[in-house]
């Protein structure tokens, strides 16, 4: 029996929605390997879950590690892109964040199951642009582009993701630095720590480096 399919060349010819749907699949099933190859193929190859059943073993091996080195590429951010019609445009200026986004954003980004939501967050329509500078709309809520966000092409939500990966680990990283390079100054306060437990926040700070560490697996 013949089949044909479409074999997605690269993360953008993969929706967001795809990827949301495999990842639950994958958590529901993740001590069964063959059944997760099928759905994989199901899924990104928009096949039905029985023809690929019927696919010779060598052909779903070879679908799956090719879909599978579609995530081993760096992922960058894209900051503009057309989507739905409209120009779409990462929020220029993180630190003029309102308190609305950085809740929503908070609340969404560490999820999968919600990233939907935090790209309607990060992008949003430009209605202003003069040489490689915008504007774009303002934040109304989530709820907005949400829904058509989880036909977001994946490389894009990918590099909105690992951007804030990149950047928290810096952030963690220049914390602890200076909070390290503090602990080295013989302040009174310093003194005092040192009497009343000062060695336990020593243990802190290196319990701190183990996480950053984990954080970094995690992101991988």
């Amino acid at each position: 029996m013949k089949i044909e399919i479409t074999i997605p060349s690269d993360l953008s010819d993969i929706k967001l929605w795809q990827y949301q749907k495999y990842l639950k699949v994958a958590e529901q099933n993740d001590d069964d390997g063959e059944f997760l190859k099928q759905k994989m193929i199901e899924i990104f190859c928009n096949v039905k879950l029985q023809d690929v059943a019927n696919m010779k073993f060598k052909d779903v091996e070879e679908i799956c590690n090719h879909i599978g080195s579609l995530f081993t590429d760096k992922y960058k951010l894209i900051q503009t892109f057309k989507f739905k019609g409209l120009k779409f445009g990462f929020i220029p200026n993180l630190d003029d964040m309102t308190n609305g986004e950085y809740v929503d954003l908070d609340t969404y980004v560490t999820d999968w199951q919600e990233m939907h939501k935090a790209c309607a967050v990060l992008f949003r329509p430009i209605i202003q642009e003069l040489k490689g500078k915008y504007i774009i709309e303002d934040y109304k809520g989530s709820d907005k582009y949400s829904d058509a966000m989880r036909d977001l092409p994946l490389d894009i939500a990918m590099g909105a993701v690992v951007f804030f990966w990149d950047l928290g680990n810096v952030l963690l990283n220049s914390t602890m630095d200076y909070l390290e390079e503090e602990m080295e100054k013989p302040t009174i306060q310093s003194k005092l720590n040192s009497v009343i437990g000062g060695d336990g926040t020593r243990v802190f700070m290196h319990s701190l480096r183990e996480m950053l560490g984990d954080l970094k697996i995690s992101a991988n």
